[in-house]
């Protein structure tokens, strides 16, 4: 079938992108579901700084490609072997489709899945196959995912049914920006109520970590960031001291939190900001990052200090658990008032708009913005 998608066929592109257009809409060709894969319909696809660092050529990936990997879609049909989905389900797609069977898997380490790392690394979905062409050339899938399209073609392994009750906006954000930063905080984490806790980045994935410290009980709960309209929002969701770090040392932050942290998660992405979340982490407590900067981005560990202190640095992608059971429970804390996601929705954009939405997400003063489809 014939599909409009947002297609990245250069990297390096230099912003406005508005101009620069590094995204370019384009008709192209979406072959039919195989064993194990659904066809869907995409309804909402937010807008993630991962994907920009796809085009920056901060993570590297094969070109031509379609973009993105946070979406709420509809089955539309169902591929041979599929048993688990019917026509009409609304699903939310996973950046990394989990096989269910490597050791990995069996040790409920989802993200860390080999033949799903493969599977992206290479630009196909997990059977190892391509479902996007143009002109007879193959096309790379983001994640097994590029949700900037109208319609796409997913392994089972990357969908994840949730309640229609849910608007396909909100429920889009469980699939990247609350699985990762709500799962960094009570997955890869022991937070408990009365710790104290901070979080350094206020995008999706940060605001999704304040959001579960605070369902979580977090007594002491501390964001940096450097809009202020974003710490007073975070203000509303819990935060008990906001802090705009610019031109700030990690001493000086320090002193104005009086106290370092037991937990502090960094979800900028940004070496300099992960070396203070280590600084303002206590003596035996943890600094958790979920940010993806450059592969080139370097944190000198002063090992002296990391014996001394035993503090403990924690990576974690994916939120560090089950998708299928993660999306259930937050959806569960998200309906009984425990953690408002609604407050995190941005701006919305069109397909043929994707390039502003990243003009916007540059400017930094953004929430969770999207694309969404009539």
């Amino acid at each position: 079938m014939k599909i409009k998608a947002a297609v990245l066929r250069e990297v390096g592109a230099e912003p406005p992108y508005s101009i620069s257009r590094p995204l370019r809409i384009e008709e192209i060709d979406l072959a039919p579901p195989s064993q194990d894969e659904v066809l869907v319909k995409i309804k909402a696809a937010g807008l993630c700084h991962s994907d920009l660092s796809v085009i920056n050529g901060d993570r590297p990936r094969d070109v031509p490609i379609v973009l993105g990997h946070e979406a709420c879609a509809e089955v539309m049909e169902l591929g041979p072997g599929v048993k688990d989905f019917k026509v009409g389900d609304q699903v939310v797609l996973v950046f990394v489709p989990s096989c269910g069977s490597c050791p990995s898997c069996m040790a409920s380490k989802h993200a860390l899945c080999e033949p799903g790392g493969k599977a992206n690394a290479k630009g196909t979905l997990l059977s190892g196959e391509k479902r996007l062409s143009k002109n007879k050339e193959f096309l790379n899938h983001h994640t097994g995912v590029s949700c900037f399209a109208e319609y796409a073609v997913v392994s089972v392994a990357s969908c994840v049914k949730v309640p229609k009750s849910l608007s396909p906006r909100i429920a889009a954000l469980f699939g990247c920006a609350i699985l990762t930063g709500a799962g960094a905080v009570l997955n890869r984490t022991d937070i408990r109520a009365g710790d104290s806790a901070a979080v350094i980045g206020l995008g999706g994935v940060g605001f999704s970590s304040l959001l579960a410290a605070h369902a979580a009980g977090a007594e002491k709960l501390i964001v940096l960031d450097f809009d202020q309209n974003k710490l007073e929002l975070a203000k509303e969701l819990g935060a008990t001291h906001v802090i705009n770090p610019r031109g700030l040392t990690s001493q000086e932050v320090l002193d104005a939190i009086g106290s370092a942290v037991d937990y502090c998660y960094e979800m900028a992405g940004s070496a300099e900001a992960f070396a203070m979340a280590y600084y303002i982490t206590k003596k035996g407590g943890t600094a958790v990052t979920s940010g993806l900067p450059n592969p080139n981005a370097r944190f000198e560990l002063p090992l002296a200090d990391l014996v001394a202190t035993e503090k403990n640095i924690l990576g974690s992608y994916l939120g560090s658990g089950v998708p299928s059971l993660d999306i259930q429970r937050y959806i569960k804390l998200y309906e009984r008032g425990m953690m408002p996601v609604d407050k995190l929705q941005g701006e919305l954009f069109t397909l043929e708009e994707v390039n502003e939405g990243f003009d916007h997400m540059l400017t930094g003063a953004n929430l969770r913005d999207a694309i969404v489809f009539d």
